[in-house]
Protein backbone atom coordinates (compact mmCIF):
# COMPACT_ATOMS: atom_id res chain seq x y z
CA UNK A 1 0.00 0.00 0.00
CA UNK A 2 1.24 3.45 -0.87
CA UNK A 3 2.28 5.71 1.96
CA UNK A 4 0.11 8.39 0.65
CA UNK A 5 -3.08 6.36 0.56
CA UNK A 6 -4.47 7.79 3.78
CA UNK A 7 -3.53 11.44 3.17
CA UNK A 8 -6.48 13.64 2.33
CA UNK A 9 -6.47 15.66 -0.84
CA UNK A 10 -6.15 19.50 -0.55
CA UNK A 11 -8.55 20.10 -3.43
CA UNK A 12 -11.91 21.62 -2.62
CA UNK A 13 -14.83 19.44 -3.39
CA UNK A 14 -16.91 20.36 -6.41
CA UNK A 15 -20.29 21.91 -6.00
CA UNK A 16 -23.05 20.35 -7.89
CA UNK A 17 -24.95 22.32 -10.62
CA UNK A 18 -28.13 22.23 -8.59
CA UNK A 19 -26.52 23.94 -5.67
CA UNK A 20 -25.08 26.67 -7.91
CA UNK A 21 -28.52 27.42 -9.45
CA UNK A 22 -30.17 27.59 -6.04
CA UNK A 23 -27.64 30.05 -4.82
CA UNK A 24 -28.06 32.24 -7.85
CA UNK A 25 -31.85 32.12 -7.53
CA UNK A 26 -31.60 33.21 -3.93
CA UNK A 27 -29.36 36.08 -4.81
CA UNK A 28 -31.73 37.21 -7.58
CA UNK A 29 -34.70 36.89 -5.30
CA UNK A 30 -32.99 39.01 -2.72
CA UNK A 31 -32.14 41.65 -5.23
CA UNK A 32 -35.68 41.77 -6.57
CA UNK A 33 -37.06 41.96 -3.08
CA UNK A 34 -34.83 44.90 -2.27
CA UNK A 35 -35.87 46.63 -5.52
CA UNK A 36 -39.56 46.11 -4.75
CA UNK A 37 -39.12 47.42 -1.27
CA UNK A 38 -37.33 50.44 -2.61
CA UNK A 39 -40.10 51.07 -5.15
CA UNK A 40 -42.76 50.75 -2.49
CA UNK A 41 -40.87 53.16 -0.29
CA UNK A 42 -40.51 55.63 -3.15
CA UNK A 43 -44.22 55.32 -3.99
CA UNK A 44 -45.17 55.99 -0.40
CA UNK A 45 -42.90 58.98 -0.28
CA UNK A 46 -43.79 60.79 -3.54
CA UNK A 47 -47.23 60.76 -5.38
CA UNK A 48 -47.25 59.91 -9.05
CA UNK A 49 -48.78 62.51 -11.42
CA UNK A 50 -50.56 61.09 -14.51
CA UNK A 51 -51.07 63.28 -17.62
CA UNK A 52 -54.16 62.65 -19.85
CA UNK A 53 -54.04 63.69 -23.43
CA UNK A 54 -57.34 65.08 -24.90
CA UNK A 55 -58.20 64.29 -28.47
CA UNK A 56 -57.25 66.99 -30.95
CA UNK A 57 -60.21 69.09 -32.29
CA UNK A 58 -60.19 68.30 -35.97
CA UNK A 59 -61.60 70.58 -38.69
CA UNK A 60 -64.56 68.22 -39.32
CA UNK A 61 -65.47 68.10 -35.66
CA UNK A 62 -65.26 71.91 -35.44
CA UNK A 63 -67.55 72.20 -38.46
CA UNK A 64 -70.08 69.82 -36.90
CA UNK A 65 -70.02 71.77 -33.63
CA UNK A 66 -70.55 75.05 -35.51
CA UNK A 67 -73.39 73.57 -37.56
CA UNK A 68 -75.04 72.21 -34.43
CA UNK A 69 -74.80 75.64 -32.79
CA UNK A 70 -76.30 77.30 -35.89
CA UNK A 71 -79.14 74.76 -35.98
CA UNK A 72 -79.87 75.34 -32.30
CA UNK A 73 -79.88 79.11 -32.81
CA UNK A 74 -82.16 78.80 -35.86
CA UNK A 75 -84.56 76.55 -33.95
CA UNK A 76 -84.67 79.08 -31.12
CA UNK A 77 -85.34 81.87 -33.62
CA UNK A 78 -88.13 79.82 -35.23
CA UNK A 79 -89.73 79.18 -31.84
CA UNK A 80 -89.55 82.87 -31.00
CA UNK A 81 -91.07 83.84 -34.36
CA UNK A 82 -93.86 81.31 -33.97
CA UNK A 83 -94.60 82.56 -30.46
CA UNK A 84 -94.77 86.13 -31.77
CA UNK A 85 -97.11 85.05 -34.57
CA UNK A 86 -99.35 83.18 -32.13
CA UNK A 87 -99.48 86.21 -29.84
CA UNK A 88 -100.27 88.49 -32.79
CA UNK A 89 -103.04 86.15 -33.96
CA UNK A 90 -104.52 86.02 -30.45
CA UNK A 91 -104.43 89.81 -30.20
CA UNK A 92 -105.98 90.16 -33.65
CA UNK A 93 -108.80 87.76 -32.73
CA UNK A 94 -109.40 89.61 -29.49
CA UNK A 95 -109.48 92.95 -31.30
CA UNK A 96 -111.80 91.58 -33.98
CA UNK A 97 -114.18 90.33 -31.30
CA UNK A 98 -114.12 93.70 -29.58
CA UNK A 99 -114.69 95.50 -32.91
CA UNK A 100 -117.64 93.20 -33.71
CA UNK A 101 -119.20 93.85 -30.32
CA UNK A 102 -118.70 97.59 -30.78
CA UNK A 103 -120.20 97.43 -34.29
CA UNK A 104 -123.25 95.55 -33.00
CA UNK A 105 -123.64 98.03 -30.19
CA UNK A 106 -123.35 100.94 -32.60
CA UNK A 107 -125.82 99.36 -35.02
CA UNK A 108 -128.32 98.75 -32.22
CA UNK A 109 -127.93 102.34 -31.06
CA UNK A 110 -128.42 103.63 -34.61
CA UNK A 111 -131.52 101.45 -35.01
CA UNK A 112 -132.88 102.75 -31.70
CA UNK A 113 -132.28 106.35 -32.75
CA UNK A 114 -133.85 105.74 -36.16
CA UNK A 115 -136.91 104.16 -34.53
CA UNK A 116 -137.18 107.10 -32.13
CA UNK A 117 -136.88 109.56 -35.03
CA UNK A 118 -139.55 107.70 -37.01
CA UNK A 119 -141.84 107.67 -34.00
CA UNK A 120 -141.27 111.39 -33.47
CA UNK A 121 -141.88 112.04 -37.16
CA UNK A 122 -145.13 110.06 -37.12
CA UNK A 123 -146.24 111.90 -34.01
CA UNK A 124 -145.46 115.24 -35.65
CA UNK A 125 -147.29 114.19 -38.80
CA UNK A 126 -150.32 113.15 -36.79
CA UNK A 127 -150.29 116.44 -34.90
CA UNK A 128 -149.99 118.42 -38.14
CA UNK A 129 -152.64 116.34 -39.83
CA UNK A 130 -154.99 116.67 -36.91
CA UNK A 131 -154.54 120.43 -36.97
CA UNK A 132 -154.98 120.61 -40.73
CA UNK A 133 -158.07 118.42 -40.71
CA UNK A 134 -159.58 120.52 -37.94
CA UNK A 135 -158.85 123.60 -40.01
CA UNK A 136 -160.21 121.97 -43.15
CA UNK A 137 -163.44 121.16 -41.37
CA UNK A 138 -164.09 124.87 -40.98
CA UNK A 139 -162.92 125.85 -44.44
CA UNK A 140 -164.15 122.95 -46.57
CA UNK A 141 -167.69 122.64 -47.78
CA UNK A 142 -169.64 120.98 -45.01
CA UNK A 143 -172.84 120.55 -46.95
CA UNK A 144 -172.70 118.09 -49.83
CA UNK A 145 -174.61 118.76 -53.03
CA UNK A 146 -175.53 116.67 -56.02
CA UNK A 147 -173.87 113.27 -56.42
CA UNK A 148 -171.57 113.93 -53.45
CA UNK A 149 -174.61 114.41 -51.22
CA UNK A 150 -176.00 111.05 -52.45
CA UNK A 151 -172.70 109.28 -51.69
CA UNK A 152 -172.64 110.81 -48.19
CA UNK A 153 -176.23 109.78 -47.59
CA UNK A 154 -175.53 106.23 -48.73
CA UNK A 155 -172.58 105.62 -46.37
CA UNK A 156 -174.35 107.24 -43.41
CA UNK A 157 -177.28 104.91 -43.99
CA UNK A 158 -174.96 101.93 -43.43
CA UNK A 159 -173.68 103.08 -40.02
CA UNK A 160 -174.06 100.21 -37.57
CA UNK A 161 -173.70 97.46 -40.19
CA UNK A 162 -171.15 94.71 -39.54
CA UNK A 163 -167.63 94.61 -40.89
CA UNK A 164 -166.90 91.42 -42.82
CA UNK A 165 -163.80 90.92 -44.93
CA UNK A 166 -164.89 90.75 -48.56
CA UNK A 167 -168.37 92.07 -47.68
CA UNK A 168 -170.22 94.09 -50.34
CA UNK A 169 -173.60 94.56 -48.59
CA UNK A 170 -176.35 94.96 -48.09
CA UNK A 171 -175.85 94.45 -44.31
CA UNK A 172 -172.12 93.72 -44.02
CA UNK A 173 -169.18 95.42 -45.64
CA UNK A 174 -165.47 95.74 -45.83
CA UNK A 175 -163.94 99.18 -46.38
CA UNK A 176 -163.57 99.11 -50.16
CA UNK A 177 -166.88 97.26 -50.63
CA UNK A 178 -168.73 100.12 -48.88
CA UNK A 179 -166.98 102.83 -50.94
CA UNK A 180 -167.58 100.97 -54.20
CA UNK A 181 -171.31 100.54 -53.43
CA UNK A 182 -171.67 104.20 -52.40
CA UNK A 183 -170.28 105.49 -55.71
CA UNK A 184 -172.16 102.85 -57.68
CA UNK A 185 -175.37 104.35 -56.26
CA UNK A 186 -174.64 107.55 -58.23
CA UNK A 187 -173.48 105.76 -61.39
CA UNK A 188 -169.71 105.88 -60.78
CA UNK A 189 -167.84 102.59 -61.26
CA UNK A 190 -164.85 102.12 -58.97
CA UNK A 191 -162.34 99.26 -58.70
CA UNK A 192 -163.06 96.71 -56.00
CA UNK A 193 -159.94 97.00 -53.78
CA UNK A 194 -158.43 99.83 -51.72
CA UNK A 195 -155.14 99.92 -53.62
CA UNK A 196 -156.85 100.72 -56.89
CA UNK A 197 -159.45 103.08 -55.41
CA UNK A 198 -156.61 105.23 -53.98
CA UNK A 199 -155.46 106.10 -57.50
CA UNK A 200 -158.86 107.11 -58.95
CA UNK A 201 -159.82 110.70 -59.81
CA UNK A 202 -157.53 113.49 -58.63
CA UNK A 203 -155.28 113.58 -55.59
CA UNK A 204 -156.37 116.35 -53.19
CA UNK A 205 -154.84 117.89 -50.07
CA UNK A 206 -156.18 116.85 -46.70
CA UNK A 207 -156.51 120.57 -45.93
CA UNK A 208 -158.92 121.02 -48.87
CA UNK A 209 -161.34 118.14 -48.43
CA UNK A 210 -164.92 118.16 -49.67
CA UNK A 211 -167.78 115.82 -48.75
CA UNK A 212 -167.71 112.76 -51.04
CA UNK A 213 -163.88 112.63 -51.30
CA UNK A 214 -162.32 109.21 -50.83
CA UNK A 215 -159.82 109.01 -47.97
CA UNK A 216 -157.08 106.38 -48.00
CA UNK A 217 -154.50 105.02 -45.55
CA UNK A 218 -151.10 103.94 -46.76
CA UNK A 219 -149.70 105.25 -50.02
CA UNK A 220 -151.46 105.83 -53.32
CA UNK A 221 -151.48 102.58 -55.23
CA UNK A 222 -150.78 100.47 -52.13
CA UNK A 223 -153.43 101.73 -49.69
CA UNK A 224 -154.69 99.27 -47.08
CA UNK A 225 -157.88 101.13 -46.06
CA UNK A 226 -160.41 103.60 -47.55
CA UNK A 227 -163.40 105.60 -46.30
CA UNK A 228 -165.63 108.53 -47.38
CA UNK A 229 -165.24 112.07 -46.05
CA UNK A 230 -168.71 113.36 -45.07
CA UNK A 231 -167.86 116.95 -44.00
CA UNK A 232 -167.34 118.76 -40.69
CA UNK A 233 -164.05 116.85 -40.12
CA UNK A 234 -165.82 113.48 -40.09
CA UNK A 235 -165.58 110.31 -42.18
CA UNK A 236 -167.64 107.13 -42.50
CA UNK A 237 -165.98 103.79 -43.13
CA UNK A 238 -166.07 100.07 -42.40
CA UNK A 239 -163.18 100.06 -39.95
CA UNK A 240 -162.83 96.60 -38.43
CA UNK A 241 -164.88 93.70 -37.01
CA UNK A 242 -165.07 95.27 -33.55
CA UNK A 243 -166.42 98.68 -34.62
CA UNK A 244 -168.17 97.79 -37.91
CA UNK A 245 -169.34 100.69 -40.07
CA UNK A 246 -169.10 103.94 -38.11
CA UNK A 247 -168.65 107.70 -38.27
CA UNK A 248 -165.44 109.10 -36.75
CA UNK A 249 -163.47 112.35 -36.63
CA UNK A 250 -160.35 112.57 -38.78
CA UNK A 251 -158.24 112.65 -35.60
CA UNK A 252 -159.57 109.18 -34.70
CA UNK A 253 -157.38 107.66 -37.39
CA UNK A 254 -155.70 110.34 -39.55
CA UNK A 255 -155.66 109.31 -43.24
CA UNK A 256 -152.61 109.50 -45.48
CA UNK A 257 -154.23 111.11 -48.51
CA UNK A 258 -157.42 111.65 -50.48
CA UNK A 259 -158.77 111.51 -54.03
CA UNK A 260 -161.71 113.33 -55.58
CA UNK A 261 -163.81 111.38 -58.07
CA UNK A 262 -166.97 113.59 -58.27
Amino acid sequence: MSHTAHIRSHRKPRRSATTSIAVRAGVASGVLGMAAAGAASASAAEPVTQTLELPTLTADLATQVAQSADATQQAAANYTLQAERDAAAANAAKQAKADLAEAKKKKAEEARKAAAERAASRSAERTTLSASTSSSASTSTSTATGSAAAVVAFVKAQIGDAYVSGGTGPNSWDCSGLVQAAFKSVGVSLPRVSQDQSTQGTQVSLSNLQPGDILYWGSAGSAYHVAVYVGDGMFVGAQNPSSGVGEHPLSYDPPTGAVRVL
